[in-house]
């Protein structure tokens, strides 16, 4: 039994299976099997966080879609990895996502591409993780992903084509409103996610 997470090789690949037998209190992602430590989040970061997700509470009172904060685990469908036989997982906790299709919901969080995801980047973000993260979304099929940058006040919102590809949109400031294409009705004022 894995109790603490310095007995992990994080050179190793692990699968889902490992996943929920580690007993730590290090919250960590599985990214096609790779571990990657999470830091905890700043005080900004859960401004932000906090209330994005009030807003798309609010938002969702009498609509069938849930909201969801990190942490929260969302297992990703991807392309099977093959490690000694078995399936590489995948498990994101993104800052917040939001599931339309309930049936993905079940008591260890959500099995397969929830409709949103937000990611609000941090200090201890990698230019790879950000990157492996957008790849990651992509290949699942998350329908949007908004990439929160706090330091620079801004947004980016990227929406899957019918290529199944992402289209990003401009860059979102603080004089913008910010508005879903997934959940139709829903927009933000960009300067009250800054404030």
């Amino acid at each position: 039994m894995i109790t603490d997470i310095n007995q992990l090789d994080l050179n190793k690949r692990y699968t889902y299976t490992d996943y929920l037998t580690w007993q730590f209190t290090e919250r960590v992602e599985l990214l096609r099997g790779k571990v990657f430590k999470m830091a905890a989040p700043s005080r900004v970061h859960q401004e932000i966080s906090g209330f994005l997700y009030f807003r798309l509470y609010s938002f969702l009172q009498n609509q069938p879609c849930k909201v969801y904060s990190a942490p929260f685990d969302v297992r990703l469908p991807l392309p099977p990895h093959k490690i000694k036989g078995e399936k590489a997982d995948t498990v994101v906790q993104p800052d917040i996502c939001v599931i339309c299709d309930l049936s993905k919901l079940d008591d260890k969080g959500c099995n397969g591409a929830p409709e949103l995801i937000i990611e609000i980047l941090s200090s201890g973000n990698s230019k790879r993780e950000v990157q492996d993260k957008f790849d990651l979304y992509e290949s699942a099929g998350v329908l949007e992903y908004w990439v929160v940058q706090p330091t620079e006040k801004f947004i980016i919102r990227y929406n899957l084509d019918e290529k199944d590809k992402y289209i990003g949109s401009r860059l979102y400031t603080e004089d913008d409103t910010l508005e879903s294409n997934v959940l139709q009705g829903f927009q933000i004022e960009v300067n009250q996610i800054f404030g």
